[in-house]
């Protein structure tokens, strides 16, 4: 374990970095759509699945008709919806609240298991949450404030936290999900269904796709800026959806289950980085203090559901985003 430590670490770290870059692609791309940027993302995601798949049709040929409709629901809820509220929460709020929102996921993994199997006592779990919506109230407050100085209303924050709230409901769902299918399918390896999800995913974004082009006078995504648009969509499909998930699972092979939820949270310390930097910008008070309880929450959440050997909520919270 003491030399497996190093290369965890450093693993979850370049995940994270990895996946903080699709909380700034908004951002970067104003003239899109979120059902643009969900659709472009992973079409290509699904296209980059396709030579896996020809390199692992064995383990493919394995699955059942039923796998892969548990794969095209997964790919439905935890890919398309969930980027597009997420998406669209940023182009409303800006990156930081919708960022600090979606980094509440351990602990609320953690109560919705919770409410199905009582494995832990909801007074564990009464201190995490506390301290996160402490931190949440944080950066509401901030982000608030730099919106009605730059002539934003409120409403469209608030628009922006239910959008978030929404992506939180999906990725939520998808990861428990997720785990409870590997559970009962030990003989498939993740690399695996990880590919199944990436094919099952590609008529999905297509579809939605061609859906756009019959609303718009030419095809969606290839609109104000292309060669950025493209740029970044095989950015997020190559660098979030696969090698993200690549490191994310070698962190989770090395490192002890605690641990590896608590390292969740260099995604959302990532994706505030890259917000304030485009924004040439430092974070205000508040929100460094948000971010300090954001850390401590998730980190009292893991340790209490880890205390209580919540080890299905745990698994569920290894498993990497889409």
């Amino acid at each position: 374990m003491n030399a497996a430590l190093p290369a965890g670490v450093a693993c979850a770290l370049a995940a994270g970095l990895l996946w903080g870059l699709v909380f700034i692609v908004p951002l970067l791309l104003p003239g899109y759509s979120a059902a643009q940027l969900s659709a472009g993302r992973y079409l290509a995601f699904g296209l980059v699945a396709l030579p896996l798949a020809l390199a692992g049709r064995a383990g493919l040929a394995t699955l059942r008709r039923a796998d892969w409709l548990e794969a095209l629901r997964l790919a439905l809820v935890g890919n398309l919806a969930y980027y597009a509220l997420l998406a669209a929460a940023i182009q409303q709020a800006g990156a930081p609240l919708p960022t600090m929102i979606i980094g509440t996921l351990p602990v609320v993994i953690a109560v919705c298991a919770n409410l199905g199997q009582r494995e832990i006592a909801w007074r564990l779990l009464a201190l995490p949450l506390g301290v996160l919506g402490a931190g949440i109230a944080l950066v509401h407050a901030d982000e608030l404030a730099r919106l009605r100085a730059q002539g934003q209303s409120a409403q469209q924050l608030l628009v922006g936290a239910v959008l978030a709230a929404g992506a939180v409901v999906c990725w939520t769902w998808y990861p428990i999900r997720n785990a409870r299918w590997l559970q009962a399918n030990p003989q498939a390896g993740s690399g695996t269904w990880a590919t199944a999800q990436g094919l099952a995913t590609l008529p999905l974004a297509a579809a939605l796709w061609l859906v756009l082009s019959g609303l718009t006078d030419s095809a969606p995504g290839l609109g104000p800026e292309p060669l950025r648009f493209l740029a970044l969509m095989a950015l997020t499909a190559v660098g979030a959806s696969w090698l993200g998930s690549v490191l994310w699972n070698r962190a989770s092979q090395r490192l002890p289950t605690v641990l590896a939820g608590q390292l969740i949270v260099f995604e959302t310390l990532a994706a505030l980085g890259y917000a304030f930097a485009l924004r040439a910008e430092a974070p205000g008070p508040f929100t460094l203090a948000g971010m300090a309880l954001l850390v401590a929450g998730v980190v009292l959440g893991v340790r209490a559901t880890a205390s209580a050997a919540l080890m299905p909520s745990t698994a569920a919270d290894r498993m990497p985003p889409a």
